[in-house]
């Protein structure tokens, strides 16, 4: 397997201070919109990348539930790796990467909890199975097999029938941005990337050296 061979010339798009949109918010929603019109597998899922006490990050792949004007929202178990990492360091980075359409974006901010409401709101959502998953799963814990998925599973599923409640240890979390990178590939590797930085309560554009 000769992986240093692999070559991709990126040639699909570009990216410029003309072409794009002063405000990081208003690009993503552009760039998110053009990645679900083109159907892009799963344009909605990215990457979280926290830090826990010891100084090792660690990443996962979720999906994106909503963003507007306070930041971008997921949900997930409050009591998993990235929840427990998340409590005593409340920063985070978010990476989406459209290959097909040659583009990353990169978003840093501070995370914080929801309000109980949205995460409410979100639960009554969800399809029951995945509501009952959200009682039957201590995530990131270590379980003797697949077995006790099922059975806890099946318990929380005997309990609450069609109504499970948002467990008390499940909700939303917000990112709120302080730094977006807009990245666009393009050949000979002279990608196209653009910062957004804030200022004084402003946003600042700069273009990065590829």
């Amino acid at each position: 397997m000769d992986l240093a061979a692999l070559r991709k010339s990126y040639e699909r798009d570009a990216l410029d201070e003309t072409a794009s949109d002063a405000d990081p918010l208003r690009q993503f929603e552009r760039w998110m919109k053009q990645a679900i019109d083109a159907q892009v597998p799963e344009p909605n899922a990215m990457t979280v990348a926290t830090v826990g006490t010891d100084g090792r990050p660690s990443t996962r792949v979720v999906l994106i539930k909503g963003f507007d004007a306070r930041g971008i929202v997921w949900y997930t178990n409050y009591d998993s790796r990235k929840g427990r990492e998340l409590a005593v360091n409340p920063h985070a980075a978010l990476q989406f990467h459209w290959i097909e359409l040659e583009r990353v974006v990169r978003i840093e901010g501070r995370v914080e909890k929801v309000e109980p409401e949205l995460s409410d709101a979100y639960f009554a959502s969800r399809p029951l199975d995945s509501r009952i998953g959200a009682w039957a799963s201590p995530q990131s814990q270590v379980i003797p097999s697949r077995a006790t998925l099922v059975a806890n599973a099946a318990k929380y599923a005997a309990s609450y029938a069609l109504s499970p409640p948002r467990p008390p240890h499940w909700g939303g979390y917000r990112l709120v941005p302080d730094g977006w990178e807009f990245w666009q590939g393009r050949k000979s590797r002279l990608h196209d990337r653009l910062r957004y930085r804030l200022d004084g309560g402003a946003w600042v554009r700069e273009r990065l050296a590829p």
